[in-house]
């Protein structure tokens, strides 16, 4: 059956032309038993009326249009000739219906008011001879009612047309908006990995590159010395992969996990153990902490940290041998200033210009981006008496 009703939704033209022969068949037999009974020879101008609308059935999907002015002009001709109304007549309702249902607004009113007109017509021309002038009235709205039957069928299936593809357009719509919205969750998400990566890898693998030469270099002059740079390198890789495995995490279920082999996100409080970690792979950092330390928003405090790592990353790539920093962490009643600085040579200008980027990584870009997202600002740049600055200013959103 969905094979015989897909077949016939593909051919309209086809079904059509079939329901057209049904109607010429019973039409023509019709007019034969008319004219049999009245013994008259068969009125030949009848036959083309015929044909002409058994014809507008079988092409009404088709060419609508012009099959609804082929109807009234057969009407028409009726009326002139005085072809009375036979079943073929029956076309009249189907055009109407399909003007009303599938044609351009124009053909829906002009069926309305031909199919309106039909009937007080055909009494006009015909009339009922031993009927009374009431009855002739309400034997004319009786005929009416058809033809507005017709097209209030066929305009109903036009508005539920429309209203059907604007449902379809609206879903069509959301869904592109949910796949939209899905591409940017996912590429702010990739951006964010990628910024955790990047913080995790350059600050973390800094440090053991720096150990690993000073315990190549110390290590026939004072193997206690390079001892403690192997622990400190064994220390520092075991936690990026801590935070590794943390970043992997959140891949694979979308969630911070806490427990088990991954670690919480850092925060304000781990910047004595990152500062100590720099001390300790031979950059001097001075760290002071004004205001008075209260609780912050775990995004704050996550942007906070990654500064400064980048920040201390930053001085020991570019600021030279000899170089020292200092970190100043200050709790202002609706925000929380960042101020790192260091005295070294400097970072070069690409570092620092264009946004940051300097062709081999994008620290600073990624700085902006973190600032950017908690609703604060970002200044990065050389100092006027050599060495590079970078402050941030993080505002503090109250808890909702």
């Amino acid at each position: 059956m969905q094979r015989l009703y897909d077949f016939l939704r593909r051919h309209p033209t086809g079904v059509d032309s079939f329901w057209a022969v049904i109607l010429l068949g019973i039409s023509g037999m019709s007019l034969v038993a008319q004219t049999n009974a009245e013994q008259q020879e068969p009125r030949l101008v009848a036959l083309p009326v015929l044909l002409t609308l058994c014809l507008v059935v079988a092409l009404r999907r088709r060419a609508p249009e012009k099959m609804l002015l082929l109807a009234a002009f057969t009407g028409v001709v009726q009326l002139i000739l005085g072809v009375e109304t036979n079943v073929a007549n029956f076309a009249m309702l189907v055009i109407i219906y399909t003007a009303a249902a599938d044609g351009p607004k124009w053909a829906s009113r002009f069926a309305l008011v031909g199919g309106l007109c039909a009937a007080p017509l055909a009494q006009l021309r015909w009339p009922e001879n031993n009927a009374s002038t009431f009855g002739q009235i309400f034997f004319t709205g009786f005929l009416i009612v058809p033809f507005a039957l017709a097209w209030v069928l066929g305009d109903s299936i036009r508005t539920r047309r429309a209203y059907l593809a604007q449902l379809e357009e609206r879903a069509d719509r959301l869904e592109k908006e949910r796949e939209a919205q899905s591409k940017v969750a996912v590429a702010a998400e990739r951006a964010r990995i990628a910024r955790e990566l990047h913080d995790v890898v350059a600050h973390n693998v800094s440090v053991m590159v720096v150990q690993a030469d000073g315990a190549a270099y110390v290590l026939d002059a004072a193997p206690d010395q390079a001892k403690q740079a192997l622990e400190t390198i064994s220390g520092t890789g075991r936690q990026a992969l801590a935070e590794m495995r943390r970043l992997l995490g959140v891949l694979r279920t979308g969630e911070h996990q806490e427990s088990g082999e991954y670690v919480p996100q850092p925060d304000v409080e781990q910047l004595d153990e990152l500062i100590e970690q720099v001390r300790t792979a031979g950059l001097p950092v001075d760290f002071k902490v004004e205001g008075t330390p209260r609780p912050l928003p775990s995004g704050v405090e996550l942007t906070a940290y990654r500064i400064v790592q980048e920040a201390l990353t930053n001085t020991r790539k570019h600021g030279g041998e000899n170089a020292g920093a200092s970190v100043r962490l200050v709790y202002f009643d609706d925000g929380l200033g960042l101020l790192v600085e260091d005295d070294g040579k400097g970072a070069p200008h690409e570092l620092y210009e264009d946004g940051g980027a300097d062709g081999s990584g994008h620290g600073l870009i990624g700085m902006r981006e973190r600032v950017g997202m908690v609703g604060g600002t970002l200044d990065a740049g050389p100092r006027p008496g050599g060495g590079f600055r970078i402050s941030a200013l993080l505002p503090l959103k109250p808890a909702h």
